[in-house]
């Protein structure tokens, strides 16, 4: 088990575009798994591999039974809208309501580097989103109607 730090705000590179995946091989596994180590130590429900310095488009999520694992992922499809409220570790002790899309269908590459198609509503739709905007240098303040510091909730 490996445990990278999150990177905060501040940091510039939560801000830059992930590059696309190339080739899958054992360093981008090792990524992936090391990557799931650091949401689950954190208690995250997702994360993004910019978010602990790695400059590509991999995302892990998890929001309590089932971790997907994706790479080079992208939104095919967005369906309805809802409000919710959001964290994330790279913006600690921060939540915001954010408009995500109700519905949405993610294409990406698993780790055996196959096509694969998700179904998400409601929060796994939410985490997917967020984390695909971690890809794009987007954090959820960029979004948020509402902003509360721990201090206000």
């Amino acid at each position: 088990m490996a445990v990278y730090q999150v990177l905060t705000v501040p940091d510039e590179s939560l801000r830059a575009k992930a590059l696309p995946v190339n080739k899958i091989n054992a360093g981008v596994l090792r990524v992936l798994d090391n990557m799931a180590d650091t949401m689950y130590a954190f208690d995250g429900v997702g994360l993004a591999a910019p978010q602990i310095g790695v400059p590509r488009r991999m995302i892990v999520v998890d929001p309590g039974d089932n971790l997907f694992e994706l790479i080079n992922p992208e939104i095919i499809l967005r369906e309805g809208e809802k409000l919710d409220s959001e964290g994330c570790l790279s913006v600690p002790k921060v939540r915001g309501v954010v408009p995500r899309a109700q519905r949405i269908i993610v294409r990406g590459l698993n780790r055996q580097g196959e096509e694969v198609e998700i179904e998400a509503t409601d929060m796994l739709a939410r985490v997917f989103q967020h984390e695909i905007d971690h890809l794009e240098g987007i954090l959820f303040t960029d979004k948020a109607t509402q902003i509360k510091r721990k201090q206000d909730y």
